[in-house]
């Protein structure tokens, strides 16, 4: 919501400047516990659910890796952490499964809901004024491409758009539908959203840790993607911005928006589009201080559940959580998040065109 209030009072949507900036911690020399037994491969007889992968539990390097030139002050520093086993689901969660939860609970996604003012001003400086009633109409966040090139990419207001009337069944506002795109990510997703949909489903977002070590697919070490070092060839292996970022698209990666889950080759463990196409959700809080925390812990981390409470200085007011992956609109000039590393803040109650997610279940160890 409070994105909204930015774009009609001309702030240059703070929450959304995916500016997409490594003291290496030393390896813990201490083991887990001999109490703990990471849970590392399925018991004989327990099925994988239809459409997920099993992502076997073990220990990595969370956070930017050694080399890594793109990587931001808030991917840094690494710390290891060991996350036990789950299941998650291979692709994105889809238009026509979206469809499926809607139709069999009358759920009502945040951007098709109208706006609440005494919600918003929460988010917001004491003494905000209201904003002229139009900006309460449902809708979303849109991206369009800018006429010419641009040399400021901080105003993201050059390319992003209140749109009244988008959501996720009208992804680019009222005349636009899903028709030839039910196997397309569904995408103006709120935090909201997602966790109505896994309590549906009987499963969960993933923690920030959970995802970063199913998106390494086994990578290996120092390896920025889960493919290796290089990033020659990018238009092959994820849908990205692939021109000049945000004025000329020449869509040698295929497409132009959203990708169809599965256009690309999937990582180790099987999982597809962890890089690039839509940004997912996670369930951890964003908070600059977290990774500094973890680093400076003696403790051996194991599955870490995120920071208590968000903090982002340059958000203060704002409540945000943590979203992976990069997606269509991912570029080097601007936003390279199509790293494993990569990590961006988004608004629990913000939805946009390119922001979707995907869903994980745990498997108990008496199971």
């Amino acid at each position: 919501m409070i994105l909204n209030y930015y774009k009609s009072i001309g702030v240059l949507l703070l929450i959304l400047l995916f500016s997409c900036n490594s003291r290496k911690q030393k390896p813990s020399e201490e083991k887990p516990k001999e109490s703990y037994s990471i849970l590392d491969s399925l018991l004989e007889g327990v099925k994988v659910p239809e459409g997920m992968v099993w992502i076997p539990g073990g220990s990595f390097e969370q956070g930017a890796v050694a080399g890594d030139q793109l990587a931001m002050a808030h991917e840094k520093p690494s710390h290891t952490v060991t996350v036990d086993g789950f299941f998650m689901d291979a692709t994105e969660v889809t238009n026509a499964e979206f469809k499926k939860f809607i139709e069999a609970t009358g759920y009502v996604t945040v951007a098709e809901r109208a706006l609440d003012w005494e919600e918003m001003k929460q988010q917001l400086p004491p003494g905000t004024p209201k904003p002229h009633d139009s900006i309460f109409q449902p809708g979303s966040l849109i991206f369009r491409k800018t006429p010419e090139p641009v040399t400021n990419f901080m105003d993201v207001s050059q390319w992003w758009k209140w749109k009244v009337g988008a959501s996720w069944k009208h992804p680019k506002g009222p005349g636009s539908d899903l028709t030839g795109k039910e196997n397309h990510p569904v995408v103006h997703i709120s935090f909201e959203d997602a966790l109505a949909y896994c309590e549906w489903k009987g499963h969960r977002l993933p923690t920030e840790a959970e995802w970063e070590y199913a998106a390494r697919g086994n990578a290996v070490k120092d390896a920025p993607y889960h493919w290796g070092v290089l990033k020659d060839g990018l238009e092959n292996r994820a849908n990205i911005w692939t021109g000049t970022f945000p004025n000329e698209n020449n869509e040698a990666d295929g497409f132009e928006g959203t990708a169809p889950v599965k256009s690309f080759e999937a990582n180790a463990f099987g999982l597809y589009d962890t890089s690039g196409n839509v940004w997912e959700w996670t369930s951890d809080w964003y908070n600059t201080k977290y990774y500094r925390t973890l680093a400076n812990s003696e403790e051996v981390i194991i599955n870490p559940q995120g920071a208590k409470e968000a903090f982002n200085a340059n958000n203060p007011y704002v409540q945000e959580k943590v979203i992976k992956g990069g997606s269509f609109l991912c570029h080097e000039s601007y936003c390279a998040s199509y790293r494993i590393s990569s990590r961006m803040a988004n608004s629990t109650d913000s939805a946009q065109e390119h922001l979707g997610f995907r869903t994980v279940k745990s498997l108990s160890k008496r199971d």
